[in-house]
This record gives C-alpha cells, sequence and structure tokens, in this order.
C-alpha cells in the first residue's frame, strides 16, 4: 500500500462503508491492490453516459452530481453525492451495467474506486459492510425515484415553492441565501434557467418574492405554509 492511500485511511474510515473497520483492518485490506484512487477537477466529466460501471465509487473528498442532458444541452441534476456517499453499487452486479446519465465532479473530488472482486468478498466476510452496502443502494433508488416524480408532477412555480419552503426551515429567516447560480438552481429544480427566471419575475410581480443574483426575500410567507 502507498503512502498515498495510507494516508487516505482516516477518510476512508469515516464513510459508511467502513465505519467498523479500524485502520488495521483497512490497511490489510487495500494490500490486495483491487482498488484505484482517482482524482478529478472541478466541473469535469467522470463517466459519460452509457459508458461501463466497473468499480464501486466511494466519495473521499468533494461533490458529485449526476446529470440528464437532453439533445438540446438542458442539464437536469438527479441526484447529488457528497463525502461518504457511494455510487455504482446498483449498476455493479447487472446485467446492464452502464451509467444511464452523465456523472460530473461539482467540485475537485477523490474517489475510491473498489473493484467489483473486492466488493463481492466484503459482502461475503463482513455483514456490517454487506449492510450499509444494500442501505446505501436502496437509499439513492428512492432518492431518484422521488426525484423523477416530482419533476413529473409538480409546476415550476411550486417547484420553487417547495425549494423556498425547505430553505426557510434551514436557514430560519425569509431572506434565503442561495449559495448558488441561477443556473445550478434550475438544474436542482429539473427546469430550464429561462423558465426558473420567468417564473421568478412572475412571483414577484404578484408581490410574492423580492430577489437579486445572491438571495431570495419571501414577502408572502402564507405560500410557504
Amino acid at each position: 500500500m502507498g503512502m498515498e492511500m495510507k494516508k487516505l485511511i482516516p477518510l476512508i474510515q469515516a464513510t459508511r462503508l467502513f465505519a467498523s473497520f479500524s485502520r488495521e483492518d483497512l490497511a490489510s485490506l487495500f494490500e490486495c491492490g483491487k482498488y484505484s484512487i482517482s482524482r478529478h477537477p472541478k466541473n469535469s466529466i467522470i463517466y459519460f453516459e452509457s459508458e461501463k460501471c466497473q468499480s464501486l465509487d466511494v466519495i473521499l473528498i468533494g461533490k458529485i452530481i449526476i446529470q440528464r442532458i437532453d439533445e438540446n444541452g438542458n442539464a437536469l441534476t438527479i441526484v447529488d453525492f457528497h463525502p461518504s456517499d457511494s455510487m455504482g453499487g446498483n449498476l455493479l452486479f447487472s446485467r446492464n451495467p452502464f451509467y444511464p446519465m452523465t456523472v460530473i465532479s461539482k467540485t475537485d473530488a477523490t474517489i475510491l474506486q473498489i473493484k467489483k472482486e473486492l466488493v463481492l468478498s466484503l459482502c461475503q466476510l463482513n455483514e456490517n459492510f454487506l449492510h450499509e452496502f444494500l442501505s446505501c443502494i436502496s437509499d439513492k433508488t428512492i432518492i431518484l425515484t422521488n426525484k423523477i416524480k416530482t419533476i413529473s408532477q409538480k409546476s415550476i412555480r411550486n417547484s420553487v415553492i417547495d425549494f423556498l419552503r425547505y430553505e426557510y426551515l434551514i436557514q430560519k429567516k425569509a431572506h434565503i441565501m442561495l449559495g448558488t447560480s441561477k443556473k445550478d438552481l434550475a438544474e436542482r429544480l429539473g427546469i430550464q434557467r429561462t423558465s426558473l427566471s420567468r417564473e421568478l419575475n412572475k412571483m414577484r410581480t404578484d408581490g410574492l418574492i423580492e430577489f437579486d443574483s445572491h438571495s431570495i426575500t419571501i414577502l408572502d410567507l402564507n405560500i410557504i405554509r
């Protein structure tokens, strides 16, 4: 095991999948070499749509997003992955192990890529790993299902209001700091940027909100109740 891997052992131990392993166990486990460490700069493509999944990827550093990009170049962010999350588990043992959407690094990212043979061995030898592995797959499946259901059923205004309601509960104030661009917000809501801007202007005209490039202020709190 190289020096780079030794430095990453504490980050690996902090993940859901490997929380039950000691540092000594992890050092011994990764002596087999059935893994790799990949680093990706911000906004780089990690996997293209239809690319074959050949590893279970555990995010150690950074944020990863899965996007659906249509023929017009419009991007819809389906799900986010953060440190400790894993991806590819639902594809690795599939008969059709190809990424259905594009995987992109939203920030600089470091990923532990575990080969199929090692994942299978871990599932057989460690019950905690198996439990967390299945739990991660189930959690992401539910998120994906809910996201698709939300996109198909909600109007643009309802999507905006749901976002404001969530951020109001988190930030505990009517002046919502966005912390992201309108483009990223549109992708998160699954709508085009121009459609989002149009709806925000309509809501401003209706006296419901005020906004600028960095924030949205809820003027009528009844819309989120």
